[in-house]
């Protein structure tokens, strides 16, 4: 087995170095994005991981979207802010 080096002979480990650098770098650049653009860019990279899409789950979410939109319109829920929700969270 090769040994790995740090004077970059070895491209393997001289890649995985560049891309912690630059995975840290690209987070430090996404944590400074206002909340909108960073859920966003938190929103494509998921979508980014699914290789396939189930047409029958997309339906179903469409559903299930449109019934709590609904649910919000004719005043049948109560809605909590975030910053609520995120109080009791770190409560428990």
């Amino acid at each position: 087995m090769a040994q790995e080096s740090r004077n970059g002979s070895n491209q393997k480990w001289s890649y995985n170095v560049l891309m912690k650098r630059n995975a840290a770098e690209l987070l430090r650049e996404a944590l400074a994005l206002p909340p909108e653009a960073r859920a966003s860019l938190a929103g494509s990279l998921i979508d980014s991981l699914d290789d396939e899409v189930d047409e029958n789950i997309e339906a179903e979410w469409d559903a299930e979207i449109a019934r709590r939109i609904r649910e919000i319109d004719e005043g049948k829920v109560t809605l909590v802010p975030w910053a609520e929700v995120r109080r009791r969270l770190t409560r428990q």
